[in-house]
């Protein structure tokens, strides 16, 4: 099971929308769908499949979407997942299928600095004949500036991860409306 949501920011403040992903097959065709809630503003699209992942997608007007997933390996077994691990945030070549994603650096660190965050009891999954970490992936700033900071976002627990950024957000009420 899965919950969408777009939430868009406006002159009176967030405005919610759930939204079905049946017909969403690319990144494109999201960035579409949260283009058409709001050309201008801030677009905000919260995913979660099963309290096992999250993702957000940022949209603000005409710039490249911003994407942030919590689980690499849960989002990967997920084709709604699949939609938001594009090739460019896993490190690959686009059209690169054989990419060694064991050397990727999934945990958002530089290489040679230590990986502080990197929990022993996570251990690598393969999906799909590739390794894929159980790491956070992407743009960790996504939220920065709208009241969840790097830190408050790779501490949360996929279970209430989009009621808590909403409730930062001061978008719980409108987000809760829809789900």
């Amino acid at each position: 099971m899965y919950f969408a949501a777009l939430l868009a920011r406006t002159e009176d403040g967030w405005e919610a929308s759930d939204t079905e992903l049946d017909d969403v097959e690319t990144l494109s065709d999201l960035t579409d769908l949260a283009r058409e809630a709001s050309e201008e503003d801030t677009v905000l699209v919260l995913i979660e499949q099963e309290d096992a992942w999250f993702g957000v997608v940022r949209v603000d007007g005409e710039e490249d979407p911003r994407i942030y997933v919590s689980d690499a390996a849960a989002a990967a077994r997920s084709s709604y997942g699949e939609i938001l691990l594009t090739d460019e945030l896993l490190g690959r070549d686009p059209g690169d299928d054989d990419a060694d994603l064991d050397s990727l650096d999934l945990d958002g660190t530089e290489d040679g600095e230590p990986d502080d965050t990197h929990d022993s009891d996570d251990e690598d999954e393969t999906v799909a004949g590739e390794a894929v970490s159980h790491s956070p992936v992407g743009d960790r700033e996504i939220l920065a500036d709208l009241g969840v900071s790097e830190k408050e976002l790779l501490a949360l627990d996929e279970g209430d991860a989009l009621s808590t950024i909403a409730d930062a957000l001061g978008a719980a009420e409108v987000l809760e409306t829809v789900r």
